[in-house]
């Protein structure tokens, strides 16, 4: 694997702040369509549009592009695996992360226990200004009663917003049809 600074230094990309995309895609030797594809493709490419203007790439930019043309084109990998290898080599390495992992699971059975004696005693705190029950465990409080009002279809209630009765059932016209 290559780091990105190889790369660059493999190809000469002049000592300037700022490149246009015309620039970009001669020093890469890449086609215009190819540059704004992988722009689409790798969001991190920061392309800076100016209002009117042409687009411009900063070095770092032009560096990410000679990057992915690498995995590409010499190392052929596809623009799935070329995105997968840079979020590999820009996600930081957590050299300390299996020391991390030992220190979690050290205590985790007394911490776990500790936690349990806790939630015990303010179950148990609960219970009793629930009128001292027995048990140990707090009742849910009893559910109040609501008393609402027989549910009215749509139907209905728009007929008699209108100021018209709910109709009647098919059958009951029906009979009177024949």
């Amino acid at each position: 694997m290559a780091p990105m600074a190889d790369i660059a230094a493999q190809i000469d990309i002049p000592r300037r702040a700022l490149f246009k995309a015309a620039e970009v895609c001669e020093i890469l030797k890449v086609q215009p369509y190819v540059l704004r594809s992988w722009e689409a493709e790798f969001p991190e490419i920061g392309v800076a549009k100016t209002a009117g203007g042409p687009r411009v790439y900063r070095r770092v930019d032009v560096e990410q592009v000679a990057r992915i043309r690498h995995l590409l084109l010499v190392e052929g990998l596809t623009l799935a695996g070329a995105r997968r290898r840079l979020e590999e080599e820009a996600a930081p390495v957590a050299a300390d992360a299996p020391a991390i992992d030992e220190l979690i699971g050290q205590n985790a059975r007394e911490r776990l226990t500790e936690v349990k004696r806790g939630l015990r005693s303010i179950l148990d705190l609960l219970a009793g200004s629930n009128g001292g029950a027995q048990t140990g465990v707090a009742e849910p409080p009893a559910p109040r009663s609501r008393t609402r009002p027989a549910p009215v279809s749509s139907v209905s209630r728009t007929k008699i917003a209108r100021g018209k009765p709910p109709a009647r059932s098919r059958h009951a016209s029906s009979s009177r049809k024949r």
